[in-house]
């Protein structure tokens, strides 16, 4: 299993921006999946999780602001980030993992979020 996370980039406190995470595999509906994010000095994070009936959950720090989805046909995986903050600023990483899996298993390679004040 691959992941390729994608959409990262510099926005302004208060703009938007959507993580695209591609998954290499058709069983893709099969998947759980997830973001994580991990800031400068700080420790990794749960974002948001998508199962693989579409049931979603978030950290209370993005609740509200953050919307995962997920597009079984496509493969992909997404976070729509509205809202932004300067706090929101890390390194975003999608994963997933099967229902057997206790923890997450497969990881994509990251992608910048920077939000400036």
């Amino acid at each position: 299993v691959q992941l390729q996370a994608s959409g990262g980039g510099l926005v302004q406190a208060g703009g938007s921006l959507r993580l695209s995470c591609a998954f290499s595999r058709s069983s893709f509906r099969n998947y759980e999946m997830g973001w994580y994010r991990q800031a400068p000095g700080k420790r990794r994070e749960l974002v948001a999780t998508i199962s693989s009936r579409d049931t979603t959950d978030y950290s209370d720090s993005v609740k509200g602001r953050f919307t995962i989805s997920r597009d079984n046909v496509e493969n992909t995986m997404y976070l729509q980030m509205s809202s932004l903050k300067p706090e929101d600023t890390a390194v975003y990483y999608c994963t997933a993992k099967t229902a057997l899996n206790a923890k997450y298993r497969y990881w994509g390679q990251g992608t910048l979020v920077t939000v400036s004040s």
